[in-house]
């Protein structure tokens, strides 16, 4: 494992070894330029060497276009664009002492660095570990910092249809973009959510009476960060409002806003106001939440509202074509604020999303991609559908596992 996470494709080793952006226009400042799998899903073993351009994965479904896709993700925070439980990205037929894992050279504008992850150990309850240039890392939210990877599935059709909580954590991946910062107030705020939720547990279990001090510190802790993270939420959503606005060509522009009780309060007073009545009400909520096992108030709860500013209709109202033109505005919109924040747009995973627009609208996702710097990863089982971005793309094909550049 240790072997696997620190490895670095000798081709990109020295940052010169690829143009850089500022000597290839329209490349990606941020770009995967070499990427490593072991026992990943269904590759024993695999390494490509790429450059800053978008890359097309083409192939039959099933050849494992996605889990590549998937192993990009991993290179950024979170549980990656299929949240799945880390023993499940195991190599199918994997001997139990060799768990996954993902390296890879990432470029920057100040050069190369080398990226690894991977599960810890052969158990069901392992940890994903990560280490940046060799050195162990506090943890995935510790890769906000330098990079940030946003994607678009399949499985996020039905995202406006689909319970708060998929749309919530859709908003959180957003804001992480923009703000590196709230990868890790969500991680703080969710270990003490757990916390508060096993000591009521046990209270309501007849284990003892939880210590009211130690609970009053833990809901105020969680009642300062809850705040913080309804707050950055509020102000991406305001700000990817106007980003949309101001035209991805024709994609629809969206109207966001997060919703919930943390949000709302915050929209009536200021934040130390918020503060004090989300501690309030975890406090008050005590014994209820001792028996459900959750907290029945604060921005875990708490949902993304999104509509089409043009036609004044939720999204959810929306036919699954309007729908998937939303979910591209807004992913551009947050791409677009990102490259004006940060100075680099976000690596884009687009995955089968070409298959699903005409050609208009394909023709604007590609120019948006080229507008924007952004190296895309895109995957599609038709090669014809690619064929404008001719030269400026890496092409590679996907079969049974293996990946070779295509013809």
């Amino acid at each position: 494992m240790e072997a696997v996470l620190n490895a670095v494709s000798l081709a990109h080793t020295n940052p010169g070894a690829n143009p850089g952006p500022e000597s290839r226009p329209g490349r990606a400042t941020l770009a995967v330029l070499g990427l490593r799998l072991t026992a990943y899903r269904n590759y024993p073993e695999l390494r490509l060497d790429l450059d800053p351009r978008p890359v097309v994965l083409t192939g039959l479904n099933g050849a494992g276009k996605t889990n590549l896709m998937e192993a990009v993700s991993y290179l950024g925070p979170g549980r990656g664009l299929r949240g799945a439980r880390l023993i499940d990205v195991d190599l199918k037929g994997r001997a139990e002492d060799r768990p996954w894992a993902v390296a890879a050279t990432v470029q920057d504008a100040h050069g190369a660095f080398a990226v690894g992850t991977g599960r810890d150990g052969a158990s069901a309850t392992a940890r994903r570990i990560v280490r940046l240039d060799g050195k162990p890392a506090s943890g995935p939210a510790a890769l906000a910092e330098r990079i940030a990877v946003l994607w678009l599935t399949p499985a996020q059709d039905r995202l406006f249809l689909d319970r708060p909580n998929a749309r919530r954590r859709y908003l959180d991946k957003l804001v992480a973009a923009l703000q590196p910062e709230h990868a890790s107030l969500l991680n703080d705020y969710e270990k003490a959510l757990r916390e508060r939720a096993r000591l009521l547990k046990g209270q309501s279990a007849g284990e003892g009476a939880a210590d009211p001090a130690w609970l009053s510190a833990l809901e105020r802790s969680m009642a300062e960060t809850g705040i913080a993270i309804a707050a950055a939420r509020r102000q991406a959503a305001a700000d990817l409002t106007r980003a949309a606005a101001d035209g991805i060509g024709p994609f629809p522009a969206a109207r966001i806003r997060a919703e919930g009780d943390a949000e709302g309060w915050l929209g009536e007073g200021p934040a130390l106001d918020a503060e004090d009545r989300l501690a309030a009400a975890l406090a008050a909520a005590r014994g209820r939440d001792g028996e459900i096992g959750g907290a029945s108030a604060g921005p875990h709860r708490s949902d993304m509202v999104v509509e089409h500013c043009a036609r004044a209709l939720p999204a959810a109202e929306l036919s699954t074509g309007e729908q998937k033109t939303l979910l591209v505005s807004i992913i551009f919109a947050a791409a677009r604020l990102q490259a004006a924040r940060r100075g680099f747009a976000p690596i884009l995973l687009l995955d089968e999303v070409a298959a699903h627009l005409d050609a208009v609208h394909r023709a604007a996702l590609y120019s948006e991609i080229a507008a924007l710097g952004a190296q895309a990863w895109m995957t599609g089982t038709d090669p014809a559908l690619f064929a404008p971005l001719g030269r400026d793309a890496n092409f590679l094909t996907v079969t049974a596992g293996r990946v070779r550049a295509t013809d």
